[in-house]
């Protein structure tokens, strides 16, 4: 499974022959996200998740994809209650799409629209949305999933362009968040990157003038600022929670990319 596709177990291509008669029954049960501790994130939402989550960067130093954090721990999602509901009032795109995703070719230039048969909400009953009508073409509900699919890959190609940039201006470093609970645990998570602040002011004027054109020098400091919510992380276990730059010593679990 690549990493886009970390919470899909079965991503197959829908096709009339195979689900001619499957519908999906609406929920807000975002129980198929409990083991994930960390979801890719677009550069257009930046604004509305910055004031709920800790945004970072992850990847390598070839290439890097923004991501919210979610929990403290590897497989464990904090946003996401026992009854599944999401604690939060923003929903990252990257699972609103579920349990829909697209499959590219190699080349990158023909799209396939993919379902995770695993997902029960799934039925041959016809309970909730049909998937395809009965002349065998996708109903008006996969039209408006298609072009939701659609929109989020622009704002995929958007934001790995916004990366490469900071990747070419040298501006992200390892970071490593902590969290001290109050039985004492130690919780540690590395594994991402951050903008370094000071390199940011270091930038020349024509580049900052750049960055502060396109809209991207804003959304440096909105992750900037969002690492605060770090802290509402811990408080989540009753800690007191941080980010600082990564050290030498490296204990608990990574981010998933």
């Amino acid at each position: 499974m690549t990493a886009q596709l970390l919470i899909y177990e079965s991503a197959v291509p829908a096709t009339a022959q195979r689900h001619g008669n499957w519908s999906l029954e609406p929920a807000n049960d975002f129980s198929f996200t409990k083991r994930v501790n960390s979801v890719p994130l677009m550069a257009v939402e930046f604004p509305n998740a910055a004031a709920e989550y800790a945004i970072v960067f992850s990847g390598t130093k070839e290439a890097v994809i923004p991501a919210v954090i979610l929990g403290m721990r590897s497989d464990e999602n904090l946003y996401v209650t026992k009854d599944g509901g999401w604690q939060a009032k923003y929903v990252p795109a990257f699972v609103r799409r579920y349990p829909f995703v697209f499959a590219s070719s190699q080349d990158g230039k023909t799209f396939t629209l993919c379902i995770d048969e695993s997902y029960p909400r799934f039925n041959q009953d016809g309970r909730g949305e049909r998937l395809f009508g009965d002349d065998q073409k996708p109903t008006p509900y996969v039209e408006r999933v298609l072009k939701f699919l659609e929109q989020y890959q622009i704002e995929f190609r958007r934001t790995q362009a916004f990366c490469k940039k900071l990747l070419e201006l040298d501006l992200l470093e390892p970071m490593r968040a902590q969290a001290n609970l109050a039985g004492g645990e130690k919780l540690s998570l590395t594994g991402f990157m951050a903008v370094n602040r000071d390199k940011v002011k270091a930038l020349p004027a024509e580049k900052l003038a750049e960055l502060a054109k396109t809209d991207e020098l804003e959304l440096l400091y909105l992750h900037l600022s969002s690492m605060r919510n770090f802290t509402a992380m811990g408080e989540r276990f009753g800690a007191a929670g941080t980010a600082a730059p990564a050290g030498e010593k490296r204990e608990a679990a990574s981010a998933k990319k």
